[in-house]
């Protein structure tokens, strides 16, 4: 298996808004909601930098594929790491995600590595990291 990912599927409760979240509240570019003429078929995708693609999946639609059963978030078992190139970026991308309806989790603050983080919620639970690290590019 080759090192690198394509695709991250993020399972949420309400594909409407979670699409809302990401577009409109964080800006994230989409052709919206396509595959309804599926049965469990609707998903939305946003491309990401480097060939990523980052896809919303209803979770009944991703409990149905995969076969395991739903069940209750237990904590932060993943977190998805977003670096930029300036604190005042951070700030900004915080600040957004907070209008937009996230969850701060903790407000951005200076790291022990020398660097800027803080981290929020999306409305489904999702943990994300907003960071400023001088040794990775942003």
């Amino acid at each position: 298996m080759e090192p690198h990912l394509t695709v991250i599927t993020l399972a949420v409760d309400d594909l409407e808004r979670a699409m809302r979240f990401y577009r409109d509240g964080l800006g994230m570019p989409t052709e919206g909601i396509v595959g309804e003429e599926f049965e469990n078929g609707a998903v939305v995708f946003f491309r990401l930098q480097g060939g990523l693609t980052l896809a919303l999946w209803p979770r009944t639609s991703l409990a149905l594929d995969t076969g395991l059963k739903i069940a209750a978030p237990t904590g932060p078992a993943v977190s998805l790491g977003h670096n930029v190139s300036s604190r005042q970026a951070v700030d900004e991308i915080m600040n957004r995600a907070e209008a937009a309806g996230a969850q701060v989790i903790k407000a951005p603050r200076p790291t022990f590595y020398g660097g800027y983080a803080g981290c929020f919620q999306d409305p489904d639970g999702h943990l994300w990291e907003i960071v400023f690290n001088p040794g990775i590019p942003g």
